[in-house]
C-alpha cells in the first residue's frame, strides 16, 4: 500500500472492517445475543467498579479453582464503540476448559483520549491485583483483546499482574489512523502516536501470541506481522498465528469455541 498516494476514501476503506465484511452486522448481532445469555447465566460478579467513570467496571467469571489461570479480555471497536457486555461469549472456550475470565470496560473516545483509555486498562489491572482474590481470581493472568483490544493488550502487557498476552487483529502503528475517519473521535496527538504505537516502543519481554485472519484488511495483517517480526528479531517469546480464511469478525470464533485455534493457544500461555 502506498499510503501517501491514496485518497481519503481509500484510506478510510483500509480500516473499515464493517464494510469489508458484508455480514458483519449479523455476526455482531449473534455475538451480542449469546453474550447476553452468558452474562444472565453467570450473574454473580458483574458490573463491579474499578474506577470513578461510568464504564470503569469489571465482569468477572471465576473458575471453580481460584488458582486457575484467568483470561482478561479487552473488547474492540476502534476505541470508540461497543462495550464489555457485548463480548462475554468470547470467553466461553477458555471457561469450558476450566479457566477464569474477566472483561474490563473502558471509557470510549471522544469522552476519553487514547492516553486515558490505556491508563484505565492499567487501572483495571491494578484493581484486579488488589481485589481479584476476593472474587475467586488468584491465578496467572493472560491478557487478550480483539481489534482495539489487541492494541490495548500490547500496550498493557508490561503490567505486573500480566504473565502473557494474546493480541487478536490489533492495530500496532497509529500513524495512519490519523489520516482516516477514525481520528474524528480519537483526535490523536503527535505525542500519542509516538508513545502509544506498540511498534515504536521497547518490546515487553513476556510471551505475546499475535494472531490475525488471512481474510482481514491489509493494515491489520501488516501490523500483526510487523510486530511479530520485531519481537522475533529480539528473540522474544510468542508465535504468529495466521488463521486461514478468517475475517476480522470470524477470527473471534477461534477463542469462543472450546476447541478453537486461539483457545488452544491460550492454554500454552498460562
Amino acid at each position: 500500500m502506498n499510503w501517501g498516494s491514496m485518497s481519503r476514501d481509500e484510506r478510510d476503506a483500509a480500516y473499515n472492517n464493517t464494510n469489508a465484511v458484508k455480514n458483519s452486522a449479523e455476526l455482531n448481532s449473534a455475538r451480542e445475543a449469546k453474550s447476553a445469555a452468558f452474562r444472565k447465566a453467570h450473574p454473580q460478579h458483574l458490573d463491579i467498579p474499578y474506577g470513578p467513570r461510568e464504564r470503569n467496571k469489571w465482569d468477572l467469571f471465576p473458575a471453580r479453582d481460584a488458582n486457575a489461570p484467568c483470561l482478561v479480555f479487552i473488547h474492540g471497536g476502534y476505541w470508540q464503540r461497543n462495550s464489555r457486555e457485548m463480548f462475554a461469549n468470547l470467553i466461553e472456550g477458555p471457561v469450558a476448559r476450566g479457566w477464569a475470565a474477566a472483561l474490563p470496560g473502558y471509557t470510549l473516545a471522544p469522552d476519553a483520549t487514547l492516553t486515558e483509555i490505556v491508563a484505565e486498562i492499567n487501572q483495571a489491572l491494578d484493581w484486579l491485583s488488589a481485589n481479584g482474590a476476593r472474587h475467586g481470581i488468584a491465578g496467572k493472568v493472560v491478557l487478550s483483546g480483539w481489534s482495539a483490544g489487541g492494541h490495548l493488550t500490547a500496550m498493557c502487557l508490561g503490567h505486573a499482574r500480566v504473565s502473557a498476552g494474546l493480541a487478536i487483529s490489533g492495530v500496532f502503528e497509529l500513524g495512519p489512523i490519523r489520516d482516516t475517519y477514525l481520528n474524528e473521535k480519537l483526535r490523536l496527538s503527535d505525542e500519542e502516536i509516538a508513545t502509544l504505537s506498540p511498534l515504536r516502543l521497547p518490546m515487553v519481554r513476556k510471551p505475546l501470541a499475535i494472531t490475525y485472519g488471512t481474510a482481514e484488511l491489509p493494515p491489520l495483517v501488516g501490523d500483526s506481522r510487523k510486530l511479530h517480526e520485531v519481537r522475533a528479531a529480539q528473540h522474544l517469546p510468542g508465535p504468529l498465528i495466521p488463521v486461514a480464511g478468517a475475517d476480522h469478525f470470524t477470527i473471534t470464533h477461534e477463542l469462543r469455541d472450546r476447541d478453537g485455534i486461539l483457545t488452544k493457544q491460550l492454554m500454552l500461555l498460562a
